[in-house]
């Protein structure tokens, strides 16, 4: 579960790997990974995510960790996602509906089966 981002404009890696429980050395593999990722440097040289990125890298967290998804399967998921937002947001809606659809059928047989 994600905890709640601190209302900042930049977050080092350090936070973000706390933030999203996702280990900086993972970050940096998947910025090679996804064109998309990619935080900018400071003058140190270090990494500096923004607000964008984090949720970028809870999409990729979910795609991989929980949907099962291959690295080359999340990459064209997401640029499905990006090339049709409508649709994706549409698919994950439908995903909700029938999931809830099949709790409420499921608390009515228990329902049902105790009288």
């Amino acid at each position: 579960m994600r905890k709640k981002t601190p209302p900042k404009l930049y977050y080092s890696i350090t936070e973000v790997a706390e933030l999203t429980n996702v280990k900086p050395h993972v970050l940096r593999y998947w910025e090679t990974e996804f064109k998309a990722l990619r935080p900018k440097k400071n003058r140190a040289g270090n990494r500096i995510y923004r607000a964008n990125d984090i949720k970028l890298i809870e999409q990729i967290k979910e795609l991989l960790y929980e949907e099962g998804y291959t690295i080359a399967g999340a990459r064209k998921k997401l640029l499905a996602a990006k090339a049709n937002p409508g649709k994706a947001k549409k698919n994950k809606i439908a995903e909700t509906i029938a999931s809830l659809k099949q709790d409420l059928l499921e608390m009515k047989r228990i329902l049902e089966s105790g009288k």
